[in-house]
């Protein structure tokens, strides 16, 4: 992985690329921001770069011994931690369980999401995470003696996914690290990891992607027309990820919970419990990460509605609506305002935690669409 197949960035890859040409690496970093910014790809072409051995100005080489693993993410020195779940047989799962399916998920692309990892897997359905087990594999391999680099490299991927005991683990080794150690978190939401990890890590914080370098990057690799990219740039708000399906689909948006989202606005307004207990029953076979993720693109929807209500007039300049949901937020917008959007935010959140915690998915479903029915009909005093 290189910095240059990185969209945007420039002074975060300055910074980086300093603290290995001063001797300033700090043994614990964390990467974060928003989703499809390429701050995991960015932890490996920085630990690329940290291992290569005739670095070039601005990125790894490419060509000496170590580069050539790292392009394969085959280098002995190298390791991963993410997110995986048990399957039949295994009942306590580690990383190198998944390797080859981790390569090829790593390697197709530059920018990652959560839930293409899931589908990598075929387990939509469940929920993964980090396992206390998996930090003894961690430990047994920072105790290893390093077999060609300097340093031995520990890159840690969704670290709010580890449960408290895994945690406590990690952190021991964090504050007490082998020698020429280096552990990378790679982390999407830092508010789930525990407080005493943040507070050994320096962080790097890594923002959405400009406008700017989106339009560059976008212009440079596809011959799309100009007005086409103009559109891609502005929906995509600063993912990379976004841009990518928006460059693949004619028809963009999430469709399946573009769906799911409309069916349950329709029949709630309409208070057709009938077809609110056939959609609750429906959701409960998505499978809870699934569920967690049409949570948060309803709670994006509904935000995008309350703007385009109280600022129509600007829905071209703040609105990040893909054509289907502008067609439909046009006119369902007005039923989304300063009286209920509060309400239905604290809601649809409270159901996230709920789902988070294996609760019973279908009554929480339900209990969210009686809900929002209710919400729905709170009148706007303009």
């Amino acid at each position: 992985m290189f910095f240059k197949e990185i969209s945007g960035h420039k002074e975060i890859k300055r910074k980086l690329l300093i603290t290995v040409k001063e001797e300033r690496i700090s043994h614990a970093q964390l990467f974060t921001g928003p989703q499809g910014n390429g701050k995991l790809a960015m932890a490996i072409a920085y630990a690329q770069y940290v291992s290569c051995t005739d670095k070039q100005e601005n990125d790894s080489c490419g060509k000496c011994s170590s580069c050539i693993k790292y392009n394969k993410l085959i280098h002995p020195d190298l390791h991963f931690v993410f997110p995986v779940v048990s399957y039949k047989g295994n009942s306590k799962p580690v990383s190198d369980d998944f390797l080859k399916q981790w390569r090829e998920f790593i390697l197709e692309k530059s920018y990652h999401s959560f839930n293409d990892w899931l589908e990598k897997m075929g387990v939509e359905k469940k929920q993964a995470g980090i396992f206390a087990h998996e930090s003894n594999e961690i430990i047994r391999k920072l105790n290893l003696k390093t077999f060609e680099s300097d340093y031995k490299v520990m890159i840690i991927w969704m670290p709010e996914r580890m449960n408290i005991s895994a945690a406590n683990k990690v952190l021991k080794v964090i504050e007490e690290p082998p020698e020429k150690t280096l552990f990378i978190l790679v982390s999407d939401n830092t508010e789930m990891i525990i407080r005493t990890i943040l507070s050994r890590t320096q962080l790097i914080k890594i923002p959405k992607i400009s406008r700017e370098d989106m339009y560059e990057t976008i212009k440079g690799e596809y011959e799309i027309p100009e007005e086409k990219i103009q559109e891609i740039v502005r929906l995509s708000s600063g993912s990379f990820l976004k841009a990518l399906k928006l460059l693949n689909s004619d028809e963009v948006g999430d469709s399946e919970y573009f769906t799911k989202f409309t069916e349950l606005m329709r029949y709630s307004y309409s208070v057709k419990i009938d077809k609110l207990l056939l959609w609750a029953e429906g959701m409960s076979g998505f499978g809870r990460e699934k569920q967690k993720i049409f949570i948060k693109y309803s709670l994006r929807m509904l935000r995008e509605n309350f703007i385009l209500n109280i600022s129509s007039e600007n829905k071209n300049k703040i609105s990040f609506l893909a054509d289907k949901e502008l067609n439909f937020s046009e006119k369902f917008s007005t039923f989304i305002h300063k009286n209920n959007i509060y309400k239905l935010n604290e809601e649809f959140n409270l159901a996230l935690k709920h789902i988070e915690r294996n609760g019973y998915d279908r009554l929480i479903m339900l209990d969210l669409a009686l809900k929002t029915t209710k919400l729905l009909k709170i009148k706007n005093d303009i």
